[in-house]
């Protein structure tokens, strides 16, 4: 179909062949024209209607109001608006992790969700959309009461979207459609009172959704983007077209409340073979998930009628009056808008199992990283260090000279040095980089697949370095300087040691006085006394050694804990609390996205 142009008047300027190029074929009478010419004397459009020709008075536009009226913008109700928002903040804390091109449908949405909230709540915006034949232009021109797109056999007729409008401040609406002021239009001036009913309503007849003509395609689909709602105009020929139901019907299902689905030119159809085709298109709505407003429920109208003969037209002009009069069509629309983007969005956010990092995991992490810093081995060292240190305190004077005597002679060379093997660092390496590998994956399973990388990646940056800061933290928080500290009993341990050596020198200088002739002759007393000490000193050794044990134990323990926790706190300041951080992000999301599509669809606004 082509729009209504100057350029049409100078190429056809009265398309003799075509005399149903005004509308219906049924055309009004002269005289009735006559009394409609004052309120549409605009262009070309008044002088085909009037028969006037050869007046030449300018393209007028849409007729301005006396005084301009207040516009009230559109509002979106409070579920609605909710949604709208979870969704903005959604995008923004997705941006970092979803490319630009998963949130773009979701960017438009909120564009136009925003762009609509700033106009008219008082108008609706109303389109008619059909194949090239359906007489969707008819219809139109119906609808208005008054000739206003042009119709007939040459195809395309419409080439761009026109406008009508029952009623002032639909400048701004109509503007955004990107439709020029030579293209809108008002209906009948002298309504009935079934167009007073439609005062809000704005009609915009589209070219043919499958044009041959790239151009006109395009339209449909920017203004479909656009418009509140959509009159679907289909023939008994071409109801069942695969072009319509694939690529508009079945992705638009969401939006079924906001659709109309009119079956035109039953005129054609002998009998009840209306009834029939009616219910067949039913029969493919509903194949498409095109919920039907029937029994009262809400979803799209399905109706019969012939634009040619008027046959149902009522109905459609009564089902577009209480649609209007509800004021909401926009919100419902940009509702559903909301509905199918959380559904693409999905695989991006949802998942069906429990995320996140256990404490098994945690746990898990902590002990591999410590074993990777020998927190057991230098638990098991201290141990051995506070033993020697009681041996060496508690031990009998013979016995510690005759261990410093050895270590006088052994050399040197077989003391084990600080730092360990190149490959036991090696080895100590490679569990580190296998302790950040388990807990990454731990800690991405089931995730959606972007935010599974983050986490990854997240783990592998904060494992930059972590060998070396581990070696860093064993040495610091290893076996501290000086000697083990000693338990309170230990220097009567030492005292008692020091009282069992001191028995044997009185026992020895008394039987050594007995013997020069100093002291009287008495071999019992000084014999018993070095017996004394001779065997009480091993026995006090032994004794502290056993009761050192516990001790040792503990300091080794301790020493171990205290190694622990030092690698523990490292790997959570690198890794874990960097990958929670991930987690936590996506938990925010997630709880935004069950916002955006778990509030359901639907929504109103006025």
């Amino acid at each position: 179909m082509t729009a209504v142009t100057d350029q049409d008047h100078t190429e056809h300027p009265e398309h003799p062949e075509h005399p149903e190029h005004l509308g219906s074929t049924e055309q009004p009478e002269r005289p009735a024209r006559a009394d409609t010419a004052g309120a549409w004397d605009d262009g070309l459009i008044a002088r085909r209607v009037n028969g006037s020709p050869a007046e030449e008075q300018p393209t007028v536009a849409e007729p301005r109001a006396s005084a301009p009226q207040k516009v009230i913008p559109l509002s979106y109700d409070p579920q609605l608006a909710s949604r709208l928002d979870a969704l903005r903040e959604l995008v923004g804390l997705s941006r970092a992790r979803l490319d630009n091109r998963t949130l773009s449908q979701a960017g438009r949405v909120l564009d136009e969700a925003a762009a609509r909230h700033r106009l008219s709540g008082q108008h609706t915006v109303v389109a008619i959309a059909g194949a090239t034949g359906s007489g969707k232009s008819q219809l139109f021109n119906t609808l208005a009461g008054v000739p206003i797109s042009e119709t007939g056999v040459r195809r395309p007729t419409t080439a761009a979207p026109i406008a009508c409008s029952w009623s002032d401040g639909a400048a701004s609406l109509i503007e955004r459609l990107g439709i020029p002021p030579r293209l809108r239009r008002r209906p009948l001036q002298a309504m009935t009172d079934a167009d007073e009913r439609l005062r809000g309503l704005v009609l915009v007849d589209l070219p043919d959704h499958d044009s041959a003509a790239v151009e006109h395609r395009e339209q449909v689909d920017r203004v479909l983007g656009l418009v509140d709602a959509v009159i679907w105009v289909v023939d008994p020929e071409k109801y069942a077209d695969a072009m319509l139901h694939e690529r508009y019907l079945r992705p638009m299902a969401a939006h079924a409340e906001v659709m109309f689905v009119v079956l035109n030119q039953i005129d054609r159809l002998p009998g009840d073979a209306a009834e029939q085709v009616l219910d067949d298109l039913r029969r493919l709505l509903d194949e498409d998930g095109i919920v039907l407003g029937e029994y009262g429920e809400p979803g799209t109208t399905v109706l019969a009628l012939s634009a040619l003969t008027g046959d149902g037209v009522g109905d459609l002009r009564e089902a577009l009056a209480r649609f209007v009069a509800e004021r909401g069509a926009p919100a419902r629309r940009i509702a559903a808008d909301v509905d199918i983007t959380a559904a693409r969005l999905w695989p991006a956010y949802a998942t069906r199992r429990r995320t996140g990092l256990s404490e098994e995991a945690r746990e898990e992490f902590s002990d591999l990283l410590a074993d990777a810093v020998g927190a057991t081995a230098a638990g098991e060292a201290a141990e051995r260090a506070w033993l020697r240190n009681a041996n060496r305190a508690c031990g009998t004077p013979w016995l510690r000279l005759w261990r410093w005597c050895r270590a006088r002679r052994e050399p040197a060379t077989g003391r084990v040095p600080l730092g360990g093997r190149p490959d036991e660092e090696v080895t100590a390496r490679q569990r580190v980089e296998q302790a950040v590998r388990t807990v990454a994956d731990r800690a991405s399973a089931g995730l959606p697949v972007p935010w599974a990388q983050a986490v990854r990646e997240a783990a592998v940056r904060g494992s930059q370095g972590l060998p070396e800061a581990l070696d860093e933290l064993a040495v610091r928080a290893g076996l501290p300087p000086g000697r083990p500290p000693r338990p309170g009993w230990w220097p009567v341990a030492v005292l008692a040691q020091a009282s069992m050596t001191i028995l044997q020198f009185m026992g020895g200088l008394w039987l050594l006085g007995q013997i020069i002739g100093v002291m009287a002759p008495n071999l019992g007393v000084p014999v018993l006394l070095m017996v004394i000490g001779i065997v009480g000193g091993p026995l006090v050794e032994w004794s502290c050694r056993m009761a050192a044990r516990g001790p040792a134990r503990r300091y080794g323990l301790e020493a171990e804990r205290r190694l622990r926790e030092a690698a523990a706190g490292c790997g959570r300041a690198r890794v874990l609390d960097p990958v929670a951080a991930e987690l936590l992000r996506y938990r925010e999301v997630r709880e935004q996205y069950g916002r955006v599509a778990g509030a359901g669809a639907g929504g109103g606004g006025r």
